[in-house]
């Protein structure tokens, strides 16, 4: 039987209203069948015996967990960090906790961790995943309450950042510096966001003849970005887009430990706009992505969706293109 923990149980404040377990219990977890009436005096006999319900047992009247699920393909990336900031505190605020789990790039593991986390929670926020169009569009049937970030797919509710558009602006400034030849240090095949890049990259070469952007396969975190500088070095060109902040920083670093510099040699844009990009030498030139924002429009609508109101039409959150000290006019 519920019991506080001073030790007094549903059946004392039963007894001290004189109703049923049952009232209380309805009247305690706000069912609107009721009476008033009855619901002020089913509290008034909690308050003087300072019962609190156990959460446990609340979870099991209501049939919820007041938990979702969030998946997340790499928590060691800031930019995922950030938008389960968003995402947990406003999520808190409405008394709702957050499962967090790490595909760590996987999309067996993303597959499996939809599957395992939604039966254990109210709800699946997933968050950039990598598992293919027609499979996605498949696994969310079975998931919902599901919300997606930086994907869609059908009318399930989504929110994004438009990589395409924030990609072709970082491309327009290298491109105003007088650089012709440059390189993209391409992220992990399977997402969207790097095929969302490849896009822009191919639409601005179009519009843009006589310049080159040659793609280098490379990672998402900074040992990638340091192991593709040979490569980047090798490649003549002036200009190197990484595909986030993280594998910039690590190019950065590798290319000034080689006696280049930057951006007298090699001008370096990023992509996120994470904490320390402000904080390299020189200060990155990146994209600022409105991570935390994100996961805050990302609990708006699983909020909306557990109480059966219309989630909205998918929002795309516009990156804004942040120039610093690692881009400047191409050698001569």
């Amino acid at each position: 039987m519920p019991r506080s923990p001073k030790g007094v149980t549903i059946a004392d404040v039963a007894a001290r209203a004189g109703v049923s377990l049952s009232t209380v219990s309805r009247a305690l977890n706000g069912n609107p069948t009721v009476d008033p009436a009855l619901v002020e005096r089913v509290r008034d006999a909690a308050a003087a015996l300072d019962y609190t319900a156990s959460p446990v047992a609340r979870s099991l009247v209501l049939g919820r967990t007041q938990t979702v699920a969030v998946i997340v393909p790499d928590l060691g990336n800031p930019t995922f960090q950030a938008i389960l900031r968003g995402l947990s505190r406003a999520a808190a605020a409405d008394d709702y906790h957050v499962l967090v789990a790490d595909s760590a790039e996987s999309v067996d593991e993303e597959r499996v961790l939809a599957g395992a986390t939604r039966r254990r929670t109210d709800g699946v926020i997933l968050c950039a995943p990598r598992l293919p169009q027609a499979e996605l569009d498949s696994l969310v049937g079975g998931l919902r309450p599901v919300v997606l970030v930086n994907r869609t797919s059908g009318a399930v509710p989504a929110v994004g950042a438009d990589y395409r558009r924030a990609l072709g602006a970082e491309l327009a400034h290298l491109h105003e510096l007088g650089h012709r030849r440059i390189v993209y240090l391409a992220g992990v095949e399977l997402s969207v966001a790097n095929a969302a890049r490849l896009e822009a990259i191919a639409e601005f070469v179009d519009a843009h003849p006589g310049t080159e952007v040659a793609e280098i396969p490379c990672g998402v975190d900074f040992e990638a970005g340091a192991g593709a500088a040979q490569a980047v070095l090798a490649s003549g060109a002036t200009a190197a887009l990484a595909f986030n902040d993280l594998v910039a920083m690590g190019l950065l670093s590798a290319v000034q430990a080689q006696g280049r510099r930057v951006p007298d040699d090699l001008s370096i844009v990023g992509f996120d706009d994470i904490p320390f990009a402000r904080y390299t030498t020189p200060p990155l030139t990146t994209a600022a992505v409105p991570a935390e924002e994100l996961g805050t429009h990302a609990w708006s609508r699983m909020r909306d969706l557990l109480h059966g109101a219309e989630p909205g039409d998918p929002l795309t959150l516009q990156p804004e293109l942040t120039v610093r000290g690692t881009t400047g006019p191409a050698p001569a």
